[in-house]
């Protein structure tokens, strides 16, 4: 299974249309997963803070680093995707 997904990689890492089409695929997935878990921390940190109002200040901090995180991998995700339609 994994040899054959390789192979498909490797023919379209040949084909410079086929290429460009999955790397702007790439950077909507990342885009899209990025929205996703940032909404999905959001959403958690809503609750939490609705279950213990005196831990608001940690539960904000916490909630910005990991927003950062994912923005920050989203971000880079999107740069190798554009890196593979330019070059």
């Amino acid at each position: 299974m994994l040899s054959a997904i390789l192979t498909v990689l490797l023919q379209a890492a040949t084909g410079a249309g086929i290429s460009k089409m999955g790397a702007a695929l790439g950077a909507g997935l990342a885009a899209i997963g990025a929205g996703m878990g940032i909404g999905r921390i959001g959403a958690s940190a809503m609750e939490a803070i609705a279950r213990q109002p005196e831990a608001i200040g940690d539960i904000r901090s916490n909630m910005i680093v990991s927003a950062a995180l994912i923005e920050g991998v989203a971000f880079f995700a999107v740069i190798i995707c554009a890196l593979v339609i330019f070059i």
